[in-house]
C-alpha cells in the first residue's frame, strides 16, 4: 500500500487532511510517526515555498512522499496581511486566540463592506527523488466583527463563508469540508493520490 508522509505535527491539520483523504488506497503517517524528524523553518516569501519546503525535508528524511500545506488569510484592508506569517501573526508562540485578536484588533474600525478576505492553501507532494507537484485552494469570505463559533481551528471563528453567513467555526464539519480553501487543494490532490495508489 501506498504510504504518504504528512509533513506536520499540527494534529488538527493532520485530523482534517486525513479526513479528506478517506477512502483512497493509501496509509497516512505524520511527522509524530518520525519522531526525529527536523522542524522546518518557514521562512520563505510565498505560501508555496514554504509548503515545497516541508515537503521536500519530510521526503528526503523519510525516503516516503511526503504531503505539506501552507494556509495563509489575506485580508483586503491590511493589505494582504497577515498571509505567508498567519500563523505566527501575533508572534512567536502564539496560539490561535492570539492571533484571533490581533486581527479583530486591527480591523476594529474598518466597515462591513471593507472586511474582504481570501484563505489560501497551497498543497505540496513531494517525491523523495526531487519531484513537486503543487495545487491552490481559495476560498472567499468576509472578516467577522467578533469570533464566533467553537468547531475548526487557526482563523475559523472570525473568517465568514458569505454563503452561508457563518464562520468556519460555526458551520457544521461536513459543510466546512466542501468549501474551505484546504479542502478545495486537498480534492486536486485526492486526484493525484488516487492515480497514484
Amino acid at each position: 500500500m501506498l504510504e504518504i508522509v504528512l509533513a506536520t505535527r499540527n494534529r488538527d491539520k493532520v485530523k482534517e487532511i486525513k479526513k479528506l483523504l478517506e477512502g483512497l488506497k493509501i496509509k497516512i503517517l505524520s511527522a509524530d510517526d518520525f519522531p526525529y524528524l527536523p522542524e522546518v523553518e518557514e521562512n520563505g516569501r510565498t505560501l508555496r515555498e514554504n509548503a515545497i519546503k516541508k515537503a521536500r525535508e519530510a521526503a528526503e528524511f523519510t525516503g516516503k512522499i511526503a504531503l505539506a500545506d501552507d494556509s495563509g488569510l489575506e485580508v483586503e484592508a491590511l493589505n494582504g496581511a497577515p498571509g505567508v506569517c498567519s500563523a505566527r501573526f501575533a508572534g512567536e508562540n502564539c496560539i490561535y486566540s492570539d492571533n484571533n485578536r490581533k486581527l479583530l484588533r486591527l480591523m476594529k474600525k474598518v466597515p462591513g463592506t471593507k472586511r474582504q478576505a481570501t484563505f489560501k492553501c497551497v498543497m505540496a507532494l513531494v517525491w523523495p527523488e526531487g519531484k513537486i507537484k503543487t495545487v491552490t485552494g481559495i476560498c472567499r469570505g468576509i472578516i467577522a466583527q467578533e469570533s464566533r463559533g467553537k468547531h475548526g481551528f487557526g482563523y475559523d471563528p472570525v473568517f465568514i463563508v458569505p454563503c452561508y453567513g457563518k464562520t468556519f467555526a460555526e458551520l457544521r464539519l461536513d459543510i466546512k469540508n466542501k468549501t474551505s480553501h484546504r479542502a478545495k487543494a486537498l480534492a486536486k490532490i485526492r486526484r493525484v493520490l488516487k492515480q497514484l495508489a
